[in-house]
């Protein structure tokens, strides 16, 4: 354990100028006491860390030393691709390793591109979850994560709708959209999708599986995705939508269900108004999505949906008079 950290002050010193007593412990995660100690540790050992003394004093290297210890390790290495995500590495269980392969990058840097890492975070930065949602990590999530680094095969009980079930996975990859998990693995001589926080037990297996080859996650889920997004239109209204209706569907339902609509629609009437066919969801989702447009929205099919907005638009009108 204190290796590892004396290694890490090194490094630390190598990536910068100076840094203070309580800079270091900051980063160490020590007290100030054992900062002292350990500069004075690596000084005996032959590392020229020199401490200077008063109230803008800190430790430094000199004489231009620096260390051959910046090596990445396999996790590190893997980790450091994904270190413009750093809730997904934290709800992985990697924050440590992309901690430690930034800062050995960092080292390694010539002294004029030392910034270069500070200044790429102050620029950029990835939010996954959506607007007015919760996140909650799921509790199988590290355990999932460490199958899929290392290969291994995942035994695992899942909650369908109807009942829960036990699974053998090889799982291939992890995806987060819009805050959710979800496991790409295959099962039974299938790849399949699994939500993660549906997980309610999992075990890693010491026993790896090979890879498929061919398997391409990005183009996996992507057509994954597109399946699920088509199967779940399972119903279709007609809704006659004014010039800014034209342009708010799409912001308010399913963004490839509106284009092919907007697509196959015809010209416009002689009040401006066009009249499309669009895959919804359900009538449930369908009133509460096309509900936004208020009267840039005129739903004629089918009547029962109609006669909802015909019912809301009456308790608008008594609201406001």
């Amino acid at each position: 354990m204190r290796a590892a950290r004396l290694i890490k002050m090194v490094l630390l010193l190598q990536s910068r100028p100076s840094m203070t007593g309580a800079e270091l412990a900051h980063e160490l995660e020590v007290s100030e006491r054992t900062v002292t100690r350990d500069a004075q540790a690596l000084s005996e050992a032959g590392v020229p860390v020199y401490a200077d003394r008063g109230r803008t004093g800190g430790y430094r290297l000199i004489g231009g030393y620096r260390t051959r210890l910046t090596g990445l390790g396999r996790s590190e290495a893997e980790a450091l691709f994904l270190s413009g995500l750093p809730g997904a590495l934290r709800e992985m269980g990697l924050e440590d390793a992309a901690s430690a392969a930034r800062l050995k990058v960092s080292a390694a840097l010539l002294p004029s591109l030392r910034g270069a890492p500070d200044s790429a975070v102050q620029r950029f930065h990835l939010d996954a979850p959506g607007w007015y949602q919760e996140t909650r990590v799921p509790k199988a999530l590290p355990a999932v994560a460490e199958a899929v680094w290392d290969d291994r095969l995942l035994s695992a009980r899942y909650g369908r709708s109807d009942r829960v079930v036990e699974r053998e996975l090889a799982p291939h990859g992890l995806v987060l959209k819009a805050g959710v998990w979800y496991l790409c693995a295959r099962a039974e001589g299938d790849f399949r999708v699994y939500r993660v926080d549906r997980f309610t037990a999992v075990a890693v297996s010491q026993h790896r599986f090979e890879r498929d080859e061919d398997f391409d996650l990005p183009g996996f889920w992507t057509e994954r995705a597109a399946q699920f997004s088509r199967s779940i239109l399972r119903a279709e209204a007609v809704v006659r939508l004014s010039e800014e209706g034209v342009r708010s569907l799409p912001h308010v339902t399913d963004r490839a269900a509106a284009a092919e609509a907007l697509a196959a629609a015809g010209p416009p009437d002689d009040r401006g108004r066009t009249t499309v066919r669009l895959a919804v969801e359900s009538p449930d989702v369908a009133h509460s999505q096309l509900l936004a447009l208020g009267p840039e929205a005129e739903v004629l099919e089918p009547a029962e949906l109609r006669a909802r907005f015909a019912e809301a638009a009456a308790r608008m009108r008594e609201l406001y008079g």
